[in-house]
């Protein structure tokens, strides 16, 4: 994959194949345990939104791999103290490329758009592509790959579910989005999702009825109904989302073997009851974590090797990994 003059905006711009290939070399880096040399690299991450997995991984892969990490935090006054842009065009000359977290897509899109360097989506208001992408690397090491997997994800159109859609449709996985009437994904997200899955051969279903659409699936996933800046609508959310908790009653109308899958973190008491992520015996929530890690390694690899590549998914990993720069 070529990530010079490419971002990481949204799942739709990376094709089947580089989604692929990022998988596979996740999978082989977390495998074969060998660290990637990114000795003088450095990652710089700006943060508008609370952060966890997404901020810890980012910062020990890059830590593992030999180069730096730097959380810009809020001091360094984007926007308030110094423009928009004037920030951008210094760290642009200081970074090798930037991980952005915000509340707003237009504003990811406003940093693509001055910045040289590559721009990766830590997670908008629209799409959450590397939380997509471990997801489909987790979903891959326990139920398999392609039409082996049955997927429903049940709860809010947000963010995770529309990076989701497209990830599992580009690489064959069957699914089902089931959310409340009145709640749906951005039309541009149906229509990327749809025309993947139609290529790949796929399923791709959205309806409303979480009993009956869950009959048969290996994978249930499910996410908050209330997102980060969405406080103010929480009484209504939590009303319409009446009846679509994953608990084991739930789970039971799936495959014995079905996983469940949460991006974390978790509002107990709404979409799962207490400690479920924990205590249900199939839960895979911490590999969903803990693959955030070897996903991230894969993507900040790729991103700082861009002489070496040319296209994502046809190569072996292992011919560049090791190479000095």
């Amino acid at each position: 994959m070529n990530l010079k003059g490419r971002n990481l905006l949204s799942m739709a711009d990376i094709s089947d194949d580089e989604i692929s290939g990022l998988v596979s070399d996740a999978r082989n880096i977390k495998g074969n345990k060998e660290i990637p040399d990114l000795k003088g690299k450095s990652l710089g991450m700006i943060f508008e939104k609370p952060s966890l997995r997404t901020r810890v991984s980012f910062t020990v892969a890059m830590n593992q791999m030999g180069g730096s990490c730097i959380d810009l935090g809020k001091e360094i006054g984007i926007g308030s103290r110094e423009p928009f842009e004037d920030v951008v065009r210094v760290l642009d000359r200081y970074f090798d490329a930037l991980a952005m977290r915000t509340y707003s897509q237009e504003r990811l899109n406003e940093l693509a758009g001055i910045a040289n360097i590559p721009v990766i989506n830590a997670l908008s208001d629209q799409e959450h592509p590397c939380q997509a992408l471990a997801d489909v690397l987790t979903i891959t090491e326990h139920i398999g790959q392609g039409g082996d997997v049955e997927l429903a994800y049940v709860g809010d159109a947000n963010n995770v579910a529309a990076s989701l859609a497209i990830a599992v449709a580009s690489v064959g996985m069957n699914s089902r989005f089931i959310f409340p009437r009145g709640y749906t994904m951005p039309e541009s997200i149906i229509s990327e999702a749809r025309a993947r899955a139609i290529k790949s051969k796929a399923n791709f279903l959205i309806t409303s009825d979480p009993a009956s659409s869950l009959s048969g699936v290996n994978v249930v996933y499910t996410d908050v109904w209330v997102s980060m800046g969405q406080e103010a609508q929480s009484g209504q959310r939590i009303a319409d989302f009446d009846g679509y908790q994953i608990d084991s009653v739930m789970m039971s109308l799936a495959a014995p073997d079905a996983i469940f899958m949460h991006p974390m973190p978790a509002h107990y008491g709404e979409e799962v009851p207490e400690r479920f992520l924990i205590d249900y015996p199939r839960s895979v929530t911490f590999d969903q974590a803990e693959n955030r890690l070897h996903l991230q390694k894969a993507l900040e690899e790729l991103g700082f090797h861009t002489q070496k590549l040319d296209v994502l998914g046809v190569y072996e990993a292992h011919k560049f990994r090791f190479e000095k720069k």
